[in-house]
């Protein structure tokens, strides 16, 4: 699945508090670091009072880094003045807003101010690109540019994060925003900051031993560099090794700020890692604190479906819809929306949002998404011939093996077996040591052949009972299915007159599942000793 329930915020500390007080430059600083780590009530605790620019200013990029637009605009326009440093923080605040070309007017002024010579407020100017979504890449690369010159040819680790940080807002900035980061502790062996970055990249690159060093070197230097453990844990979801991403998500939130916001992002997590009821149990703590909570109200109808509460997840469902803006619903919310529609009594309901959303989205893999639902939906209400339709289409256009298996499936439960055994032949080509696709193929073939007379599930049962026992298979994964093939085969063998055959197929039935009754009735009669014929006690005449 390609949704994620949170996005995680790039951060970036600013190293300007000029013309502070020794106490309040101490407090600024508490709060960059805090605000790095992700703490934000303890930040905003410190800078309650907003008594000077730079508390304020902090105040900005906290709210900022919370997705809080007018009230990051509100903190930074607070800290703005003439002075080049109130230039900057009036350019954040436009910037945040997302007033591009003014915000530009406001840092050329600081740099004009300064006479291009400040390489701290060319660096802040930097910083605040690197924190934006902004994609002018071009326009922030000329601050780092004239903050490079200013510092005459010196590389500053701050200057080189805030430039990384600028050219992962563009497509194409990876190699420049690695290189940047590379060199911030190549300066700076023991920036921590530098190597979760590096961390973050590589994730989001799939290069995942590499994000694993990165990200290891960042909680060696800092312990308690708790967004380092939350990137590992996403590295190891991404990974596909779920036991293990929860467990370093759940070191994250040992060390994380106490908040709802941390509870929030542990609940989505849970939902990734298909910890369904447990996750389930946090959203509605987030919920009882933050009723209005825009994630975890959309996650609350998810779990309610995957548990099985249909009704509830319909109710909880209707009030997310009128909750979330228009432009906040993503393709998961009609998915989810269709199937508990479908799985709730309404499934002529849920087919038309999974077919309006179908209609409406662009993004091919996000269609593909909406009409697996949409075929769930139907089989929901047993109609396998609209699942088969929507299985076509899609593999019509980009479709894989997996949509080849589900296909089959639908036929097989639409009693079109021969169309199914065809479709389960395309995949033992295509993949010839999949296991379960010969399982299914045998069993579709012994429908077709119900009295097992003409042995067409036979191939398939052994196929499977050969691929059991290749180097590697797990026994347990086998189990199920080979005790169906065995018993298949001992009936097979029996109607052909080979009992020795089918006794020994009974038996291996009995090796894996020692209380079946059936396998144990069949040997009992293939080794029951025939009857001798009564003598005739009817004396002769003579």
């Amino acid at each position: 699945m390609s949704f994620k329930p949170w996005k995680q915020p790039l951060l970036a500390a600013i190293a300007m508090v000029a013309g502070t007080t020794a106490a309040t430059a101490q407090n600024v600083q508490s709060a960059q670091r805090a605000i790095e780590l992700g703490r934000y009530n303890e930040a905003r605790a410190t800078l309650r009072p907003g008594s000077t620019p730079e508390a304020a200013f902090e105040l900005g990029r906290l709210y900022q880094m919370r997705e809080m637009p007018d009230s990051a605009a509100f903190y930074f326009n607070r800290a703005s003045g003439s002075t080049p440093f109130g230039q900057v923080a009036a350019g954040r605040a436009l910037l945040v807003k997302g007033q591009i070309g003014p915000a530009e007017t406001q840092f050329d002024a600081a740099v004009k101010a300064t006479k291009s010579k400040d390489a701290g407020v060319l660096t802040m100017i930097a910083q605040a690109y690197g924190e934006s979504p902004s994609k002018n890449v071009g326009k922030a690369q000329t601050y780092v540019t004239a903050a490079q010159t200013a510092s005459k040819g010196k590389v500053d680790p701050a200057l080189m994060v805030a430039r990384g940080d600028i050219f992962l807002h563009s497509d194409q900035g990876g190699g420049e925003a690695m290189s940047s980061y590379d060199q911030a502790t190549t300066m700076n062996p023991s920036y921590a900051q530098a190597y979760y970055k590096k961390g973050v990249l590589n994730v989001r690159s799939r290069n995942f031993n590499a994000a694993r060093e990165s990200l290891s070197k960042a909680v060696e230097l800092d312990p308690s560099y708790a967004p380092a453990y939350r990137e590992l844990a996403d590295m190891y979801y991404l990974a596909g090794q779920y036991d293990l991403a929860l467990s370093t998500f759940q070191k994250y939130t040992g060390l994380a700020e106490k908040s709802s916001t941390t509870d929030a992002q542990y609940a989505s997590f849970l939902y990734l890692t298909k910890k369904y009821p447990e996750a389930l149990v946090e959203v509605n703590k987030v919920l009882q604190a933050d009723p209005t909570n825009l994630t975890m109200n959309r996650l609350r109808p998810y779990l309610m479906y995957e548990t099985g509460d249909f009704a509830g997840a319909a109710t909880a469902m209707e009030t997310y819809m009128k909750l979330v803006p228009a432009d906040k619903i993503i393709p998961e919310d009609y998915s989810y929306q269709g199937r508990i529609l479908a799985r709730a009594g309404k499934p002529e309901e849920g087919i038309a949002v999974l077919k309006k959303a179908i209609a409406a989205q662009p993004d091919p893999e996000k269609q593909a998404e909406l009409q697996d639902a949409l075929a769930t939906a139907y089989i929901a209400k047993k109609d396998y011939k609209g699942a088969i339709s929507v299985y076509k289409k899609k593999l019509a256009g980009s479709g894989d093996l997996t949509d080849q298996f589900r296909l089959a499936t639908a036929f097989s439960s639409d009693k079109q077996y021969i169309a199914a055994d065809s479709v389960y032949g395309i995949i033992n080509v295509a993949k010839p040591e999949y296991a379960p696709a010969y399982l299914y193929r045998a069993n579709v073939n012994a429908q077709r052949d119900s009295e097992g007379k003409q042995g067409l599930a036979r191939p398939h049962y052994e196929k499977y009972i050969e691929l059991s026992k290749a180097e590697g298979a797990e026994p347990a994964k086998f189990r199920q299915g080979l005790v169906e093939a065995y018993g298949y085969l001992g009936v097979y063998n029996f109607q052909k007159g080979d009992k020795a055959a089918a006794l020994s197929n009974f038996e291996q039935v009995l090796v894996l599942d020692p209380t079946n009754k059936g396998a144990q009735n069949n040997i009992d009669i293939l080794k029951a000793k025939p009857r001798t014929p009564a003598r005739s006690t009817t004396a002769k005449k003579k």
